[in-house]
């Protein structure tokens, strides 16, 4: 491609609101123009790197047997209510045509692949089958920010697996992750698979790669002892302490202004972790409205937090939101100052009153100080299940940095990351929900096993910049390079025009992609821009490197500049 003809232009300043490295300058380096917040336009340059990630995700995917296909953005919504996922997805995008008909754009494709299985497979003998497809998706993201990393139209490489058993399922989920290695390696970006939470795809279990970043809007738990790494909202960790020998008497104490943890532990002379603290939410169930939802009581030692996923998972789903100051009122609790001691408590989610839900913490330690439902006042000495009840215990805690493995009795670290891919096994999950089944080897119907794995191309394409780059720009892996070859010429003169002119040809018969950068321009310009743009060879044709009988070749990553006679290029390149 000659730069003259290219469409677009380099930017020398990046936009105001871009924070993110591989933001600013995939629009700088004419990669990338927003069309609107989370949708952008790929120019010819960024096109081209999307397509060579394109490339190395089918060859990974054909690699283990897949079968890659071309499945619809547009989806009856008669799929999606088959699987109960109509009104639960909050990010679907929704649309109507010619007055009732109603669909959704495709914000995954389990639905779609289901109803496939449901037409298509009849006999064991139609499994195992692992099908693909790389295409858009549309999700109403709230959050549409940091370039490509949050968007609401998106490129993702999805994979689904069809199998006859859990343990069919289990034997091919390794190969899978396998691929997703060699993908994250062979483009520059080195993931580790963490255990992850299933979310709003439901399943058995999954996996979620993840790229170490900074800024990224991931955290995970990693041991800095063991292989132990997980998702904060899938990570366990061990409760350290112990129930005291002597359980002490229950007693109030006045504790004035004291409405926080910190407070009260002050004030009482105790750690944190002699604490128990009320967090209150109100809890709709999936499927509902507000008006059906309830009050949660929840309660974990002073020093951990709430992890919100977590406790949606032990609820069976939901949305959860902070309580009102008179929600809270109602259930018989006093803000700030509220336990479970003297509570009318809920026996489960069916019955009347007030529903407490206790991380296993509670049961690590004793003569904890708690909130006596009475403004002012804390109880010292509360002992569960001594002094209170609960509705249920469950893993509701946040691990965070210094938590002790659960694994190998090391300690954990909490660490930010960019999300690059995930992989779930998602068993009968949505086979149970259409009835998609099989004939097995008696000719009995058995529900089909499902696998499915994701790769958004377009956050990959910025995690890959936001790896690989200096203080002058963006310097491309060979594997995903929109170009191989940066040519440009410098000086004036003909013979250096003509000379790069031959060269471009030259170059483009040995095969070599090239970008020739064929301006009238100066070389101040020239290199800035080859430099921002990032492909991972420059060669300079200028009178001074002819007359000492060659060219300058440089590799973008590396400072060294090379004097190369012209009949060695192709082959020192090449090399």
């Amino acid at each position: 491609m000659r730069f003259s003809r290219s469409f677009g232009r380099t930017l020398r300043e990046a936009p105001a609101d871009a924070e993110m490295i591989s933001h600013q300058l995939l629009i700088r380096g004419n990669f990338v123009r927003p069309a609107g917040a989370g949708i952008y336009t790929f120019m010819p340059f960024g096109y081209r790197v999307i397509r060579k990630i394109w490339a190395i995700l089918a060859e990974e995917m054909d690699a283990i047997g897949g079968q890659e296909m071309w499945m619809p953005n547009l989806h009856p919504a008669s799929l999606w209510q088959a699987t109960g996922r109509w009104d639960t997805v909050d990010v679907l995008m929704k649309v109507k045509a010619g007055g009732s008909r109603e669909y959704a754009l495709s914000a995954t494709h389990e639905e779609i692949i289901v109803d496939l299985a449901l037409r298509e497979i009849e006999s064991y003998r139609d499994m195992p089958r692992m099908i693909y497809h790389i295409s858009k998706k549309f999700r109403d993201e709230p959050r549409a920010r940091g370039g490509l990393m949050r968007l609401r139209e998106f490129i993702m490489k999805d994979a689904y697996t069809l199998d006859t058993s859990e343990e069919a399922l289990d034997a091919y989920y390794p190969s899978m992750i396998q691929a997703y290695y060699n993908i994250f390696e062979r483009c520059g970006t080195p993931a580790r698979a963490i255990n992850a939470d299933v979310g709003a795809m439901g399943g058995k279990s999954s996996h979620e790669f993840v790229v170490p970043h900074e800024q990224g809007e991931d955290m995970f738990i990693a041991c800095t002892n063991c292989d132990y790494a997980a998702n904060v909202e899938a990570a366990v960790f061990v409760r350290e302490g112990e129930k005291p020998d002597k359980l002490n008497e229950l007693g109030k104490i006045l504790t004035p202004d004291c409405k926080t943890i910190a407070d009260v532990a002050s004030f009482v002379g105790v750690l944190t972790s002699q604490t128990l603290k009320a967090v209150f939410y109100w809890w709709t169930p999936l499927g509902e409205g507000e008006e059906n939802g309830r009050f949660i009581f929840g309660l974990v030692r002073g020093d951990l937090e709430v992890n919100e996923v977590k406790l949606i998972n032990a609820l069976g789903g939901g949305a959860l939101r902070p309580a009102t100051d008179d929600e809270i009122k109602a259930g018989g609790v006093t803000p700030g100052y509220a336990s479970a001691v003297g509570l009318d408590v809920a026996a489960d989610l069916t019955e009347p009153g007030v529903f407490v839900i206790a991380d296993t913490s509670i049961e690590a330690g004793g003569n904890f100080v708690v909130g006596a439902n009475e403004a002012g006042y804390h109880y010292t000495g509360a002992n569960y299940p001594r002094d209170f009840t609960i509705s249920q215990m469950a893993d509701i805690a946040q691990a965070d940095t210094g938590r002790q493995c659960a694994q190998c009795g090391g300690r954990i670290e909490a660490q930010r990351a960019i999300e690059a891919g995930h992989c779930f096994k998602l068993g009968t999950r949505y086979s149970t929900a259409v009835n998609a089944t099989y004939l097995d080897e008696k000719g009995k119907p058995q529900l089909i096993f499902m696998g499915s794995y994701g790769i958004g191309l377009d956050r990959l394409m910025a995690i890959i910049v936001e790896k690989h780059h200096d203080d002058y720009g963006i310097i491309w892996p060979d594997s995903v390079a929109p170009f191989q070859v940066h040519l440009m010429h410098i000086g004036k003169g003909d013979e250096v025009r003509q000379t790069a002119d031959s060269l471009y040809e030259t170059l483009q018969q040995a095969g070599f992609e090239v970008l020739y950068d064929d301006r009238k321009a100066s070389p101040g310009v020239k290199f800035n821009d080859a430099d921002l743009i990032g492909i991972p060879w420059r060669v300079t044709v200028g009178g001074r490197s002819l007359a000492q009988g060659g060219v300058e070749v440089k590799r973008r990553s590396q400072p060294d500049r090379h004097l190369v006679p012209i009949s060695e290029l192709v082959a020192m390149v090449s090399n």
